[in-house]
Parts: structure tokens; C-alpha cells; sequence
């Protein structure tokens, strides 16, 4: 089974998101099929939602996470059957809220290994519901990190950047 994995960020400061393109890297080498969903520049795609076995949101912080709150409702309609994740550093500090909110897979620290472990076991077990995550909730464990895949990102042109500007004086 290929496991149909949607990663979603809705705030980062006008920058593409580091917390898309480093764990697409890692999904991909184990085979699953990821697009990556910047809603500050992208619509939301909810024939994506439909088709995701697992749906993971980035909360990097604050402002992030109270905007992925109304798309982990609107995610949860649309899909009841998909399994959700937060991840990132504000995913641990509002634990309870989130899974209260229907997230049942929390990732803080380094997340990247943790979401490869949560899509493998979904892949080998896509319906099975623990009472607890099986993966530590903040790893802190040493990570040889993956070159960024940015191929399902929009281009860096449509970022924020600087525009170097002439003064006469």
C-alpha cells in the first residue's frame, strides 16, 4: 500500500516552509506519496484531503497553529478516516487542545524521523487505533537530515523577499 500523505502549513512568516520540504524529503524515500500545502499562498485542495490516509499539520508557532484550527475541523469532516498529526514547536505546548481538536499523532522537536515512523506504521496497519502514540511526543534524538524536497511547493518566487532599492543622496 502507498500511503497518500498531505502535509499542511498555513503561516510562516512569508517564507516557504523548511517544516514541508524536509519531512516531503523523508516520505518520499520510504515510498509514500506527499504533496505539501502552504495555505499563506496556496487554496486549500480538498480533493487532496479526500484521498489522504494521513493528514499532518505544521504549527512552527503561535499564529500557525491558531490558523491550522479551523482546517483540522474542515480536514476532519471532509476526511474522518485519515489520520491526523501536528508537528512542529508549538504541537507539544497545546497538546491537549489539538487532540481534543481530533489530532491523534503529536511531534514536537526533531519531527522528521517521527513522521517517517508514524507513516510506516500506517502503511503496514492503516486503521489501527492505539490509545497512545507509540512515538515520543518531543524527540530530541540526533537526525542526518535529507536535502529539502521543495518539487510540491510553490516557487520561491512567490515568497517574500527583499528588494534591493537605490537611494540617491
Amino acid at each position: 500500500m502507498t500511503l497518500n500523505v498531505v502535509l499542511i502549513s498555513t503561516y510562516e512568516l512569508g517564507r516557504q516552509p523548511f517544516g514541508l520540504a524536509s519531512p516531503a524529503a523523508w516520505l518520499r524515500q520510504i515510498g509514500a506519496r506527499v504533496e505539501c500545502l502552504d495555505l499563506a499562498i496556496s487554496p486549500f485542495d480538498q480533493a487532496l484531503i479526500k484521498e489522504a490516509d494521513l493528514v499532518a499539520f505544521y504549527v512552527p508557532m503561535h499564529m500557525g497553529t491558531r490558523m491550522a484550527v479551523p482546517m483540522i475541523k474542515q480536514v476532519r469532516q471532509i476526511n474522518p478516516n485519515a489520520h491526523l498529526c501536528c508537528y512542529g514547536l508549538y504541537a507539544p505546548m497545546n497538546e491537549d487542545y489539538l487532540r481534543r481538536l481530533g489530532a491523534e499523532t503529536i511531534l514536537g522537536g526533531e519531527f522528521e524521523a517521527g513522521l517517517t515512523d508514524l507513516a510506516q506504521r500506517l502503511t503496514i496497519s492503516p486503521t489501527s487505533t492505539q490509545p497512545h502514540q507509540p512515538l515520543p511526543t518531543i524527540s530530541l534524538a540526533r537526525q542526518q537530515f535529507l536535502v529539502p524536497d521543495r518539487s510540491r511547493l510553490p516557487a520561491l518566487n512567490r515568497y517574500a523577499y527583499l528588494v534591493k532599492t537605490r537611494t540617491n543622496t
